[in-house]
């Protein structure tokens, strides 16, 4: 049994200046953009989130520039296998999050759980 739910909505920017892109989406959104932190190395720039919202982020990308949601989950492999049942399939890791691509062709994310709802509203999955 594991646990999943949407996570967040990343804004994918083709840009060579992420706080720029930031600043856009920032003041589009009625959102502040918080500072990056030191291991995100230059490519993401969180927006300010209300307590349980969706994660918002803007992504510097060298792919053309799109919105992909992440779906955060307990178990990683467990949630990927549930989605490969549904006809998604995988792309690949990127660190500890798994790229996946439905079978209409939108790319997402499989990401650890990141906010702090998960426990009492996520979806259960008994596979």
């Amino acid at each position: 049994m594991h646990k999943s739910q949407l996570g967040g909505l990343i804004i994918d920017c083709q840009t060579d200046d992420i706080e720029v892109a930031a600043n856009f989406w920032s003041r589009a959104l009625g959102r502040q953009a918080l500072p990056l932190a030191p291991s995100d190395s230059g490519k993401y720039i969180a927006l300010e989130r209300r307590t349980n919202e969706l994660d918002l982020e803007v992504q510097k990308v060298a792919h053309e520039s799109r919105v992909h949601i992440d779906i955060e989950t307990d178990n990683i492999e467990a949630e990927a296998a549930r989605l490969e049942r549904l006809g998604a399939k995988r792309i690949g890791m990127i660190d500890d999050w798994c790229v996946m691509e439905a079978p209409t062709g939108q790319r997402f994310c499989l990401v650890p759980v990141q906010r702090e709802n998960f426990d009492t509203e996520a979806n259960v999955w008994d596979v």
